[in-house]
């Protein structure tokens, strides 16, 4: 696999190059059609009244003319993805340097509710999830969101596998990502469902029929008007009869042509998404199971997606008074797209949802490979079922600098307890966050920050940042203990590792010690593994009582005057604390 680093600074290096050559084609492009554009005005100027010269001339002229409009727009698109994929790599060089607070945060997503995403991170500034989410889509996004909430440990072997693949293709990750990012889309996937299954057809009974019945009436009295068998008035009265015709759909036709140019964009864009998904071949079960769906023995995916657009493009003709007035008038024009726009509805409105969501996966799976191409170093958990939880060497935060993250070794069994204890700012929340993210990391199928590891697979929940409500009147020790309580009813439906960051913080000293020895008790009942930190030393006794309850430490050191740390795990209780020494360094007291 490529280094990163190397393959943005190449790619960034490569596109701007042909960013610079495309321009000049579309500088000589703009020439080119402007001067096609002069002579053929010359030609009508030089040759008006000669009806052969013009007839000739005029035509080659147009037809350059509109080559050349073509091959302008052309180029331009090119241009325009071009600076989407440069944009993408100039991006990933800034991640890679841990700078990536301008990305999207994903802050929607925060619940505080949720079993652990509120706690360790996973959405906000400086979060997990701005750190690792590249999804050009909306619904990707919300995909991924899910992705790392499921707390689900199935198939973690077959995701590791799509996400390995995934990696391997930076490419053709890119190339999904520029053509995703080129069309904004007006509305949500969800709207669009529904405005298509919810849609009460226009054209019904015999007008299905009416317009080619009309058009073959309208070419009869042409041809009998040209041999002058009828008055030429019928052709005025034929056309004021089907202008008349259409005119009574005309609202309702209205309606859904507005309706569908809203959604007319997504169809383009995810149209060209799914045939780049359909025209690739993909090894892993994951993958190939969601480019399934889109498997059509009749037609591809693409291509049906590709005559609806063609359809709507057809229906919006009507806009335009020197196709709608005759198309209308002799051959029922806006009856008959309307048809063929509701034909297609009606075929394929219950279909629409699943193509969207295998876009919205791919979507969602490309960020999980693009983070995994970035982190080389990264490893993937060896999948057990024994009775170790975690076995991790190396095992660091994902989102400190590597210059300055500090790895630790960590075992712990099923059914284990670690109480850590440590100063202040030693490293014991940063640590919690670490295992947490290494559980969820690992449950999604990422590759993790560790040398190695082994993992048995749990659901994870925690308890490390409470919020008290003053719309419901509840106190911060009541909201604290809503999710004491909320945990220990999880645990009795499930098998869980739990993450505590010094609990009961809420009541007095003496309460608060036995209140959370009671709690850790409690669960060393059930089925559960976890880690507790703590600055209350008491709970550090749990360990001779319950041979499930290890101490492990974070030290700080005061040498000459200065504060220091080494953020190392150790085996233990802690003896140095520092909120005095910080008191006095700093001059409070």
């Amino acid at each position: 696999m490529s280094d990163p680093k190397s393959f943005y600074s190449q790619n960034v290096i490569q596109y701007g190059e042909q960013i610079k050559a495309v321009q000049k084609k579309l500088r000589l492009l703009g020439f080119l059609r402007l001067l096609s554009f002069l002579i053929l005005i010359a030609v009508v100027y030089q040759f008006w009244g000669q009806t052969l010269q013009l007839s000739i001339g005029f035509p080659l002229g147009l037809m350059l003319f509109l080559f050349l409009v073509f091959k302008y727009k052309n180029q331009r698109n090119i241009k325009q993805k071009l600076e989407k994929l440069l944009d993408i790599n100039v991006k990933e060089l800034k991640v890679l340097d841990k700078q990536f607070d301008f990305l999207d945060s994903g802050s929607q997503f925060i619940d505080p509710l949720h079993e652990f995403s509120h706690d360790i991170d996973l959405f906000g500034d400086r979060s997990f999830f701005q750190y690792s989410n590249r999804s050009a889509t909306s619904e990707g996004k919300v995909m991924l969101a899910g992705i790392f909430t499921a707390n689900t440990h199935q198939n973690i072997q077959a995701k590791q596998q799509a996400i390995k693949e995934l990696a391997a293709m930076p490419q053709w990750r890119q190339e999904f990502s520029a053509i995703a990012a080129l069309v904004k889309t007006e509305l949500p996937n969800g709207v669009i469902q529904n405005r298509l299954r919810l849609h009460k057809p226009i054209v019904k009974g015999i007008f299905k029929s009416l317009p080619l019945i009309f058009s073959i009436g309208s070419i009869v009295i042409f041809t009998l008007a040209y041999l002058n068998m009828i008055s030429g008035n019928i052709l005025m009265y034929w056309l004021i009869l089907g202008l008349t015709i259409t005119g009574y759909f005309f609202k309702r036709i209205s309606v859904l042509s507005n309706s569908l140019d809203a959604v007319q964009d997504s169809f383009r864009q995810y149209q060209h998404l799914i045939s780049l998904i359909e025209n690739t071949t993909f090894q892993s079960e994951l993958l190939k199971e969601q480019q399934n769906l889109l498997i059509n023995k009749v037609d591809s995916t693409s291509g049906t997606l590709k005559k609806f657009a063609k359809a709507i493009d057809a229906l919006e003709q009507r806009n335009n008074l020197l196709v709608s007035i005759p198309g209308n008038g002799f051959l029922l024009l806006d009856i008959y797209n309307t048809y063929k726009v509701e034909k297609w509805i009606s075929q394929h409105k219950d279909s629409v949802e699943k193509w969207f969501d295998v876009v919205s996966f791919f979507d969602a799976y490309n960020s999980l490979g693009n983070f995994a191409f970035n982190h080389p170093s990264y490893s993937y958990p060896e999948i057990s079922d024994g009775s170790m939880v975690i076995k991790a060497e190396g095992l660091g935060h994902p989102l400190i600098k590597e210059q300055n993250l500090v790895s630790n070794a960590f075992d712990i069994d099923k059914g284990q307890f670690f109480v850590i204890t440590g100063a202040n700012m030693a490293g014991k929340s940063t640590f919690l966050r670490t295992v947490s993210l290494y559980i969820m990391m690992a449950n999604t199928g990422l590759p993790v920050c560790a040398q190695k590891s082994v993992y048995s697979p749990i659901k994870l929940i925690t308890s490390m940042r409470t919020i008290d409500s003053l719309a419901e009147d509840a106190s911060y020790f009541y909201a604290e203990l809503k999710r004491l309580k909320y945990i220990v009813d999880k645990v009795k439906e499930d098998r869980y590792f739990i993450v505590l960051d010094e609990i009961l913080k809420g009541t007095n000293s003496k309460d608060k010690e036995i209140g959370s020895k009671k709690f850790i008790q409690k669960l060393t009942t059930s089925e559960s593994t976890g880690i507790i930190a703590t600055h209350d030393l008491s709970l550090c006794e749990l360990s001779g009582e319950y041979a499930q309850v290890k101490n492990y430490f974070f030290e700080a050191f005061i040498q000459e005057g200065n504060l220091s740390f080494d953020y190392t795990l150790k085996p233990g209780k802690c003896e140095n604390m520092n909120a005095y020494f910080l008191l006095q360094s700093m001059g409070i007291i």
